[in-house]
């Protein structure tokens, strides 16, 4: 039987799923437990919408630019349609590119247990629940907004880590949605890859038309051009992934009140990523910006072109956190 939409989760449960919701409130409120007081993190809002700003000012001159050598009304078109396509179904799209799979409460009952009791603490919708059968031991959230969110965890992840620290990641993957980051730096990353296509658009099809499309110099620029505004792009879009990842894990010790089990967890899936196959490493690579650690397959990587801090500050920061609340 489904009952109409619930006010808590914004999606059509059954009895027994709104049963248990209440069944976890209860026992939050008789141990003791209260929902958490999540704060605003003005630095992470403040750097999002300055990439968002930056990247609308960088492609306002781009498409201004570009309108020189191809019809504007073309060009609109195409960015339309691109980024509604890719902003609608971006989650799709994601659970596709990585090969998860949505799975039922019947599937795998204890991992959807965990996720709804983390979503009443946070004062969450509960997202969907996807799980990746790969051996990278590695977590991750998408979706356009908290009511269409997905999180996704690897079979590896859950192999790895015991029930504490599976909570701490689940719970950084939480504040991503909480937080939503995620609906940034998805669209912002998409935004991204259209100078990408442009720039294949104007090698394979040899320009966009009119006198100077056929001329040699003008498809120059116009390549040399969309170079330079993607990686101004991809660096605007590292800086805000790895300040995401602080705020996340400061999110994950609010809802837990453990940084300890995070830290225990990054410690562990960073240790395991050295033995996991290259092979394996290389099918998600593609996703690191997303992933709660990269899925790195070289060695170290420039600070300046991560998409996530370094291990030694993430640990500093959460046992920072973890002092303040013993003192």
């Amino acid at each position: 039987m489904t009952g109409r939409k619930d006010f808590f989760t914004g999606k059509k449960l059954t009895l027994s799923e709104k049963s248990k919701i209440l069944i976890y409130q209860y026992q939050l409120l008789r141990d003791g437990a209260k929902m958490v007081e999540w704060k605003k993190d003005l630095g992470l809002e403040g750097r999002m919408l300055l990439t968002m700003f930056l990247l609308a000012a960088v492609y306002i001159a781009f498409l201004a630019f570009l309108s020189q050598y191809a019809s504007a009304s073309f060009m609109l078109l195409f960015v339309a349609i691109f980024m509604g396509a890719q902003y609608y179904y971006s989650d799709k799209l994601v659970l596709w590119s990585t090969g998860a799979h949505v799975v039922s409460e019947a599937e795998e009952p204890k991992l959807h247990e965990t996720i709804t009791r983390l979503c009443v603490i946070a004062g969450l919708p509960k997202p969907t629940v996807a799980v990746v059968n790969t051996s990278v031991p590695n977590a991750f959230a998408t979706g356009r907004s908290p009511k269409k969110a997905v999180v996704a965890v690897t079979t590896g992840l859950m192999h790895k880590l015991d029930q504490g620290e599976l909570e701490a990641v689940l719970a950084h993957e939480l504040s991503h949605v909480k937080n939503r980051d995620m609906a940034v730096l998805t669209i912002a990353s998409f935004i991204s890859t259209i100078a990408f296509y442009i720039v294949r658009y104007s090698l394979y099809f040899g320009g966009f038309g009119g006198d100077r499309r056929n001329s040699n110099g003008g498809l120059i620029v116009v390549w040399i051009i969309s170079i330079i505004v993607w990686v101004l792009s991809f660096l605007l879009i590292r800086a805000l992934s790895r300040y995401r990842e602080f705020a996340a894990d400061r999110g994950s010790a609010l809802i837990t009140g453990q940084p300890a089990q995070l830290i225990s967890a990054l410690r562990k899936i960073s240790g395991t990523m050295a033995n996991v196959p290259t092979e394996d490493l290389r099918k998600v690579e593609g996703m690191n910006a997303f992933f709660i650690i990269p899925a790195a397959v070289s060695g170290s990587v420039m600070s300046l072109l991560s998409t996530h801090p370094s291990m030694e500050k993430r640990i500093a920061a959460l046992e920072k956190i973890q002092r303040e609340i013993e003192y």
